[in-house]
């Protein structure tokens, strides 16, 4: 049985973990949010869900919290998007894994490296086999693009997404605060009636505004703001968003590398991105993931036969 691990800092407020639905054990923030008054929750997979302020339009208005699946985008052998599994994908989530919060079209879902026709096909696929099973389907619409990003923006909204989250573009990059705003608020602008998140990923995108000084006022600029997806290894960064703004948002750490327990660290000692978790996921859950789009390659045979022979040697 898997569990998450969260940090309740408040009777109304809970830091969120935010992985690869695979495996997610504890992170190493424990030490900084223990300073700052945060106490660890180890709870099963699914964590107390509280209201939220917004009540989003697919599922109920719970406030987002506990584990959230980054969702891989399966594909067929020949590199096309493979819709026919989401069903099951759902279910084994669900049924398998206890978790009903997922994310499409992020970093694992290779979001950037899909047309925008694919991506849409993808958000409705889970929006349709998600609904009565999945509280949350937030759908990742960030693109170089403002236009595309304003686009799907607002084909999640009428499809009945939960909530949307964009990334910062990163060929020509905003160089402050107040740029990088002003292209979200652009973005959040087509969803009016769900909440909006921040997907800060700086390894990616290179856009290194600190998350603690874009949340500052940020609620009057965009007023569908409701939290960061934080994945960057800047723990004073991170520390000090739930220092000061705990409270208002929610904070969702999605650093894999951060992670602990026997299986993760072996295979990240082996190389382990988009293309290996597709590989793991493939022969963990039985649903077929595919290969990557290129410029990722898939997995090597070796690499897969010592993750098999490395979870089967746990699970005995």
């Amino acid at each position: 049985m898997l569990f998450s691990l969260g940090w309740s800092c408040s009777p109304n407020v809970q830091i969120s973990l935010f992985s690869r639905e695979l495996m997610l054990c504890a992170v190493s923030v424990i030490s900084i949010l223990r300073v700052l008054g945060a106490k660890p929750v180890r709870k099963q997979l699914c964590i107390n869900r509280t209201h939220s302020p917004l009540c989003c339009s697919m599922a109920s208005p719970k406030r987002l919290q506990g584990l959230i699946a980054a969702t891989i985008t399966p594909m067929t052998p020949d590199g096309e998007i493979n819709l026919s599994v989401i069903g099951q994908y759902v279910d084994y989530l669900v049924k398998e894994q206890g978790v009903k919060n997922v994310f499409v079209n992020g970093t694992t879902g290779e979001g950037l490296a899909l047309s925008t026709q694919e991506r849409k096909q993808l958000a409705e696929e889970w929006v349709t086999k998600g609904k009565n099973k999945l509280d949350h389907v937030i759908i990742h619409v960030g693109a170089l693009s403002l236009p595309e990003a304003k686009e799907l923006a607002k084909h999640a909204a009428a499809i009945g997404a939960s909530g949307i989250a964009g990334i910062a573009p990163f060929f020509f990059k905003p160089t402050n605060k107040d740029t990088l705003v002003a292209f979200l608020r652009e973005v959040a602008s087509e969803a009016p009636g769900i909440p909006f998140y921040y997907y800060h990923i700086p390894p990616l995108t290179g856009v290194k505004i600190r998350v603690e000084e874009l949340l500052d006022g940020i609620k009057e600029q965009i007023p569908t703001f409701q939290g960061v997806k934080f994945s960057d290894t800047d723990l004073l960064d991170f520390a000090q968003c739930v220092k000061n703004h705990k409270e208002q948002f929610v904070l969702l750490y999605g650093v894999d590398e951060f992670c602990t327990g026997e299986f993760l660290s072996f295979v990240f000692k082996l190389g382990f991105g988009v293309a290996q978790t597709k590989a793991v996921m493939t022969f963990t859950s039985g649903i077929p993931m595919g290969p990557p789009r290129l410029p990722l390659l898939s997995a090597s045979v070796d690499f897969i036969e010592k993750a098999k022979a490395k979870m089967a040697s746990l699970i005995l």
